[in-house]
């Protein structure tokens, strides 16, 4: 009977410790709300380099314990616009914008800073950045003279074509340091410019016209990988490909195995890993109320035949 009893008793402390544990731990969504919310809005997620970006400042995010929301648009303005005033009403509390377009992207921007959401610009400035509290980029316009440099050392001149995105301005200052460095020498002249908005299936029909408009063209300096991936399959369609110099930006892992294999002349490498790392880490500056730079540029590095190794070629840094 005593047995029984201890039994019992023991039972009963047994029960009411986890009753107690059931009463005071929170299997309600609840648990959660202690999380913060923070928000990505790419131009486009139909592009490795912003997977890239966005699965960096997801790792940080989720190794503070907190959410990240991404949105795609898919390179539409009004799209773009309506994810972020959907971000604003889900309560995030931070929003990294890569923008569609860098001039029509400010009523969205208003809309946050009426909201008091601070907005960390990444890839690609805006138009207005009092509207922004940070831009981390890459120096876009140091990547297209870095291409421009290379085709001066390797080319004694040609008739260049250019394949380019005007809504983005990372695109406007890659194009324009490529033009003010190509400038410098009388003997090159871009005799054809097309919009492509960095697609490679925008880019491909593009560059088919082009060569069939100008034969001539015997360099393509692409505003990043995935057009001159484009102008490339092109060439290749066109029986072009053995005699036209191909220049882009990004140094993703596809382009860098072209150009080991002699099929692309050079690129000049972004690290999209560095730029959600450090876009992610002062977006926690900011939150903490911490003061951080108003703008960060990467420094980009041109890879070419010249300095590429079989070694380089599955990593994008």
């Amino acid at each position: 009977m005593r047995k029984i009893f201890l039994t019992v008793t023991i039972g009963i402390i047994l029960l009411s410790a986890g009753f107690h544990h059931f009463m005071t731990t929170d299997y309600s969504l609840r648990q959660n709300e202690h999380r913060r919310k923070l928000g990505a809005v790419y131009m486009t997620l139909n592009n490795p380099f912003y997977e890239v970006i966005d699965e960096e400042i997801r790792t940080v995010v989720e190794n503070h314990g907190d959410i990240l929301i991404s949105r795609d648009p898919a390179l539409s303005v009004e799209r773009q616009v309506e994810e972020i005033r959907d971000m604003i009403n889900l309560g995030v509390e931070l929003i990294f914008i890569n923008p569609v377009d860098w001039t029509k992207i400010e009523p969205a921007l208003e809309l946050t800073h009426a909201a008091k959401i601070p907005v960390i610009a990444i890839d690609t400035n805006v138009e207005d950045d009092s509207l922004v509290v940070c831009t981390v980029v890459s120096d876009n316009y140091s990547a297209g003279v870095q291409c421009a440099e290379h085709l001066l050392k390797n080319s004694s001149g040609g008739k260049i074509a250019v394949l380019k995105h005007s809504q983005a301005r990372s695109s406007i200052d890659r194009i324009r340091g490529f033009r003010d460095k190509i400038a410098e020498n009388e003997n090159f002249k871009i005799v054809a410019e097309a919009e492509c908005l960095g697609q490679l299936e925008i880019a491909m029909p593009v560059m088919e016209e082009i060569i069939r408009v100008h034969p001539e063209v015997n360099i393509v300096m692409a505003l990043n990988d995935p057009a001159a991936m484009g102008a490339l399959a092109a060439l290749q369609n066109e029986h072009r490909s053995g005699n036209v110099l191909v220049y882009g930006v990004d140094g993703v892992p596809e382009t860098k195995e072209m150009i080991f294999s002699r099929r692309m002349t050079a690129t000049a490498g972004q690290s999209p890993r560095q730029i959600g790392k450090i876009a992610a880490d002062r977006a926690y500056k900011i939150l903490a109320g911490e003061p951080v730079e108003k703008i960060i540029k990467l420094p980009t590095k041109l890879l070419s035949a010249e300095n590429i190794s079989a070694a380089d070629l599955e990593s994008w840094d």
